[in-house]
């Protein structure tokens, strides 16, 4: 692992970082089959990710876009919980008066380069390329605004859902401190604001569970049958991931990671911490089943992603799978009380 970072971070050359990430892919299967459990597998890969990135923009941008800017990665990337390479989710904020010139070429050829290594374009935009997500801090506070707010009233459709993406948002190269202006600029919009984040919670109670799944699940443990394929990502962590970010929004918790809020939450006595404790043991389990799935399927020459097949999982997996489900049905129960979700 050191061995890799300081790979990274020696690599003078596209070609020298690229042959570094091609390690990077090849690090995850051989974690996984030692044993180490996938909630540790993302911090690394995230972490390295992380310093990938970084060193790709020092060797594309100049001195003074670096200076004058903040590269951002958001989503699973941003909070710490990417394991297998997956769409990019990344951004840039420029210094209010900077004025660099190329910065859509030089954006265009950061995404490019990234997704020739593996990290595939967002079919969302979400990217340097799109002015959105490359902009100064001030224009940028005025699109929260209109993300909280709206224009004449009418909050944009996307708006809650931009508002997720950058709130797990982390800096990886240049001034961080662009970052915390936009993140206080975010906590003042939202004083007072507690019916909008009811709403951005209520995406997590969104996906409606098969009808007596866990019931049939628990069956599944003692006896075979077939069953169809379930999402984990939308029945399992969505709610999780999501349910935690909206409590940090309304409390002003800057932790990135889904189990950092929950425990920072705790911490706050604004969760249980009992339930804090199950969430973020279900998280780590949905987390271990899917990464063995994606794995699976990988060696088969299939795409990964979050279907999970029941007639794949032994006895003891199907029992993880129930135990998981199981404490997102009680998280999801508390936020539906919490968020008053049934009055919405």
């Amino acid at each position: 692992m050191n061995q890799l970072a300081l790979q990274i971070d020696r690599a003078d050359t596209l070609a020298a970082l690229q042959a570094a990430s091609a390690r990077l892919d090849a690090m995850v299967p051989a974690l996984h089959g030692s044993g180490v459990q996938a909630a540790r597998i993302a911090e690394l890969v995230s972490g390295l990710n992380a310093q990938l990135f970084a060193r790709l923009w020092a060797l594309l941008a100049p001195p003074d876009v670096v200076a004058n800017s903040c590269l951002l990665v958001m989503g699973s990337e941003g909070r710490g919980e990417q394991i297998l390479k997956t769409d990019q989710d990344n951004a840039l904020l420029l210094r209010d008066g900077f004025a660099g010139p190329g910065l859509a070429a030089l954006a265009a050829r950061f995404n490019g380069v990234l997704a020739d290594w593996g990290y595939p374009p967002c079919p969302g935009d979400i990217m340097l390329t799109n002015p959105l997500w490359r902009q100064p801090l001030a224009a940028f506070r005025e699109t929260l605004r209109g993300w909280v707010y709206g224009q004449e009233g009418v909050v944009p459709v996307d708006g809650p859902m931009n508002l997720a993406i950058f709130y797990d948002a982390v800096a990886v190269a240049g001034d961080a401190a662009l970052l915390q202006a936009a993140r206080a600029q975010l906590d003042r919009l939202l004083i007072g604001q507690d019916s909008y984040v009811a709403r951005f919670a209520s995406a997590a109670d969104q996906f409606a569970e098969p009808g007596g799944w866990l019931a049939r699940l628990a069956v599944l443990v003692h006896v075979h049958r077939e069953e169809p394929p379930l999402d984990i990502k939308k029945l399992g962590l969505f709610p999780l991931v999501h349910g935690a970010r909206a409590l940090a929004l309304q409390y002003g918790l800057h932790e990135a990671g889904t189990a950092a809020r929950l425990q920072g939450l705790a911490g706050l006595s604004r969760v249980d911490p009992a339930l804090a404790a199950d969430a973020v043991d279900a998280l780590h389990r949905l987390m271990d089943l899917r990464l063995t799935q994606q794995l699976r399927l990988c060696a088969q020459g299939a795409a990964p992603g979050n279907q999970i097949e029941p007639a794949d999982l032994s006895a003891f997996e199907l029992g993880q799978l129930h135990a998981a489900l199981a404490s997102v049905k009680r998280w999801r129960a508390f936020l539906r009380q919490h968020f008053h979700l049934d009055a919405l």
